[in-house]
């Protein structure tokens, strides 16, 4: 953010905003990114595909499609500025999904919930093994056991004050 405020001419290059974008979507900031989508310049997002490409995802991220999301972080080729962002995004959103399927579901087909975590059968199956679910052969379900939530974390007055302040603007910006 301050490579942003600190460029020269008040346009930073494109792998300051490349960087930016994708530490927003790890961060799962999503209206962060969605402001620093139409604060960066039209001239440098048609010059920029990765930019684009980045944006594709957060659209997705937007949109709660996992499979998309999934499908759009194991196949894209990315640069070396960002693949390591990207493959920090890929295993935090996994574990998120991971945690949505425990708590959602008491029963989910293999197909559906290989979508749902970007992974074919054999990555699959062997995450679900760590995890101690259940596969009934028969039927091609799995059957998720609930992850016991970690104790949630005191957070300090700042970061409430900072919370509430993200809030109260998101609803202001009427996005």
């Amino acid at each position: 953010e301050s490579q942003e405020l600190d460029a020269p001419n008040g346009v930073p290059s494109d792998v300051v905003y490349e960087k930016l974008l994708s530490i927003y979507l790890f961060q799962n900031d999503i209206v962060s990114a969605k402001l620093l989508w139409k604060r960066i310049p039209t001239s440098v997002k048609q010059q920029n595909q990765e930019l684009e490409r980045i944006w594709k995802l957060g659209r997705q991220l937007w949109q709660r499609d996992r499979a998309a999301v999934f499908l759009s972080l194991n196949t894209m080729q990315w640069r070396p500025t960002v693949a390591p962002i990207m493959l920090a995004l890929t295993e935090s959103y996994r574990e998120r999904s991971v945690h949505l399927i425990s708590e959602a579901y008491c029963s989910i087909g293999l197909d559906e919930i290989g979508k749902l975590l970007g992974l074919n059968q054999e990555q699959l199956r062997h995450k679900i093994n760590t995890l101690g679910w259940q596969i009934d052969e028969a039927s091609e379900m799995v059957l998720p056991k609930p992850i016991p939530k970690e104790k949630a974390e005191h957070m300090s007055s700042e970061k409430q004050l900072q919370r509430l302040t993200q809030y109260v603007s998101f609803l202001e910006i009427g996005l």
